[in-house]
């Protein structure tokens, strides 16, 4: 019978878990708080295409106001929205702002010590 401390079959090993976990949680906030995301300029296929990728959303819709059963409706209408879903998500940059080293250090050491605090709590304690 295990008691709800024994973190992975770990005695004790409940508040080793927890700090590790809230270190790991506080490094990767502070982490993603630091990485900007914005987007470029339409590129998928050239520059200036995004009316291109529209063109088969549009025409699926069109098929699907005629006939709601219309097979080539949907799939020209899932295309199209695939289309302009994976062109939106190729066009983000992400960039990691400016910090200071100390910052970057302490995000991280709370990150990649919280990983190991949460894996030492996992693992079994050794008896002597």
């Amino acid at each position: 019978m295990h008691d709800l401390r024994d973190v992975g079959g770990t005695p004790g090993g409940l508040p080793v878990f927890l700090l590790g976990l809230g270190m790991l949680g506080a490094g990767a906030y502070l982490l993603l708080n630091q990485v900007m995301v914005h987007s470029g300029y339409w590129s998928f296929w050239g520059d200036n295409t995004f009316g291109l990728t529209l063109l088969p959303l549009l025409f699926g819709i069109g098929f699907l106001f005629y006939s709601a059963r219309s097979m080539v409706g949907w799939a020209l209408t899932g295309l199209g929205a695939v289309f302009i879903f994976v062109g939106i998500i190729a066009n983000l940059e992400i960039h990691f702002r400016p910090t200071t080293l100390w910052n970057t250090l302490v995000i991280l050491t709370l990150l990649v010590g919280g990983l190991g605090l949460v894996f030492r709590s996992l693992r079994p304690m050794r008896r002597r």
